[in-house]
């Protein structure tokens, strides 16, 4: 009782610290929990799938570590996000790649069906949460050569085209179930080690795949296709077919949404900075929020200035409906359910920071010629207490405050995370 006392004091001379500013944290913290943030299945079992019982290689999907109690089946996973769940605050979503169907049986990727995930359906229904979709085009015979929808071998093409009707097929009947559009993204890791000599030949393939996916129109209330580029890959490190120039003139000319991925660009780029200029021309994008050191190495989201830029772009531009936020790391060197909370929470954390801003306040300084007071302005707001508007916000939407949740993720793991052999 007292902990919580000392954070509703907290809260209430931070509330009236930002009302200083014309602030109004309670405005923030309703606006915070209509956000539902899109959790990628993936963290849970480091992108192997219920393909095979070994899981998935190659292609260059790689989880890094071996930290015990990684879920082994569907009912393992969905036992884990349920648990995931229970620690954020808000009502979020489930991201699911199409390697994670239920099958019971051999089924290739591009005869699967909406009733091999009638199960996350019935699940995702059951918690009152939406889901989202994702075509799987690595990590199979059909994409050993490097190549999938840009393959000049038509057989495996059209294979990879199949795959993608299917997906959105998939996709649609989610949204439909569930009552909440079904972002369904589209990527791909097509390109060629080394330096190539047909640069357009692979890209013209490339449209053509697209446009033959996605010919039939779906209701948008159902499905929404997202396309998805990156710099490079591993064994694509000098050209990646699916670059940023081609999906954006895609999506475009074709009103699908982009996919900004934050590990895929250069190290001195920052999607912040993307986001203002692509959505002057787009409806929608989505994001897929993740940490690269160095390279797209999916580290897990930490509260970094880049998080906060991307928080601040958002809330700054109004783009609140036109964005979707998911998030795509993966991390095996550490509890796996803490990296999955740790990641969301930041995100979460960092959209709190940005609604806590004067906006209105900073943007007339600027206009007024006054970058002075906005840089001393965007400063001071560092160090103002929003952890205590976080705190309050978390005891409010009934979820552990402050780091009390890892005492749960640890009785977690204990009780059913190290059983698992």
């Amino acid at each position: 009782m007292s902990s919580l006392k000392n954070i509703e004091n907290a809260y209430e001379a931070a509330q009236q610290r930002y009302g200083e500013l014309g602030v109004d944290t309670e405005q923030a913290m309703e606006q915070l929990s209509k956000i539902a943030i899109s959790l990628h299945c993936w963290q849970g079992d480091d992108v192997g799938g219920f393909e095979s019982s070994e899981g998935l290689s190659g292609g260059g999907i790689m989880a890094t570590g071996a930290y015990p109690g990684k879920a082994r089946t569907a009912g393992e996973l969905r036992a884990d996000v349920d648990k995931v769940m229970s620690l954020l605050p808000g009502r979020h979503r489930l991201n699911l790649h199409a390697i994670y169907a239920e099958t019971k049986g051999k089924v290739e990727r591009n005869e699967l069906e909406p009733e091999h995930f009638k199960t996350w359906i019935d699940w995702a229904k059951a918690n009152g949460i939406g889901m989202d979709f994702n075509g799987t085009f690595f990590s199979h015979p059909k994409a050993d050569s490097g190549f999938t929808l840009s393959s000049a071998d038509e057989e495996i093409r059209k294979f990879w085209v199949e795959h993608g009707i299917v997906c959105r097929k998939i996709g649609a009947a989610m949204g439909k179930e569930l009552g909440t559009p079904c972002v369904t993204n589209l990527w791909i890791a097509d390109g060629y080690k080394d330096i190539p000599a047909d640069r357009k030949g692979p890209r013209e393939r490339l449209k053509k795949s697209l446009d033959e996916i996605f010919t039939k129109k779906i209701d948008h209330s159902h499905l929404l296709d997202a396309v998805e580029s990156k710099l490079f890959g591993i064994g694509s490190e000098s050209y990646v077919v699916g670059s940023h120039e081609f999906y954006l003139g895609y999506a475009i000319e074709n009103k699908t949404l982009l996919c900004l991925d934050t590990g895929h660009f250069h190290p001195t780029e920052v999607v912040s900075d993307k986001i203002s200029s692509v959505m002057t021309f787009l409806d929608e994008i989505l994001l897929h929020v993740s940490r690269g050191v160095r390279w797209d190495s999916d580290h897990v989201v930490i509260l970094s200035d880049e998080l906060r830029a991307i928080a601040q772009e958002i809330v700054r531009g109004d783009y609140l409906d036109r964005v979707h936020i998911g998030l795509d790391f993966f991390d095996a060197s550490i509890n796996r359910i803490a990296a999955w909370v740790i990641g969301t929470r930041c995100m979460i954390k960092a959209l709190l920071i940005a609604l806590l801003e004067p906006s209105e306040k900073l943007r007339q300084m600027e206009l007024d010629g006054d970058y002075t007071g906005r840089l001393a302005m965007l400063e001071e707001l560092k160090t103002l207490p929003f952890g205590a508007v976080w705190d309050y916000y978390c005891t409010k939407m009934e979820t552990p405050a402050g780091e009390s949740w890892l005492d749960e993720t640890r009785v977690y793991e204990k009780n059913v995370l190290s059983k698992r052999v």
